[in-house]
């Protein structure tokens, strides 16, 4: 393995890491607009907070992006069309990621607006909250769970075959993309909640890489 093979393989475990802490803390600092039932007051009471998690999904779309480019002169060289299948779906996993974040920062204004009303009438505001909170949420299991769970098989199937790393670390990658991507599927068709035992558990395996 030469020195700039060595030096991308670094980079793109370094974006990894980011892309992991990054989501997690995006969730966190997400809850008082997506998770409080009075999302219209804490969404403006905490909105640094929100724009932080904004901020941070924002990086993680970076990172996205960022391991993709990385490796694809990588992969290619054991399956292109898979390297570029790759790169493709994972920008299409960092568009949709944005899409939520440009929901969540929208229903931040909206629940600004509402504070800056004083007493408006609260249910236009709950209609406009609750088709920006859907769309986050189907972005979210789009993105994170469907896109990722198709990224992660493909990269992890070329490590496979190359067996240029322990084939036990690919394998791993597979279950855990097989097992996300089942969590995106079963929650698209209304089985299990988005948010859900269930749902952590298979999902846990895999989140957000």
């Amino acid at each position: 393995m030469d020195f700039s093979t060595k030096t991308a393989s670094r980079i793109a475990g370094v974006l990894f890491i980011i892309a992991a802490i990054t989501a997690i803390l995006g969730v966190i600092l997400y809850k008082p607009i997506l998770n409080d039932s009075e999302y219209l007051i804490q969404g403006s009471a905490h909105a640094n907070q929100v724009v932080l998690g904004a901020l941070m999904e924002l990086i993680l779309v970076v990172s996205a992006v960022g391991t993709a480019t990385v490796m694809f002169p990588f992969l290619k060289k054991y399956n292109r069309t898979i390297a570029i299948w790759h790169v493709c779906f994972r920008f299409m996993e960092a568009v949709v990621i944005t899409v939520g974040v440009i929901s969540v920062l929208s229903l931040l204004t909206l629940s600004q607006d509402y504070i800056a009303a004083g007493a408006p009438d609260i249910a236009s505001y709950q209609v406009w909250g609750t088709l920006l909170k859907a769309m986050h949420n189907w972005t979210f299991m789009l993105g994170p769970n469907f896109f990722l769970g198709i990224n992660t098989m493909m990269y992890s199937y070329i490590f496979y075959k190359s067996k240029l790393v322990p084939r036990f670390i690919p394998l791993l990658g597979m279950t855990g993309s097989a097992l996300i991507f089942l969590t995106a599927l079963l929650e698209m068709f209304g089985i299990i909640d988005q948010v859900s035992a269930w749902g952590g558990d298979l999902g846990a395996s895999d989140l957000r890489k």
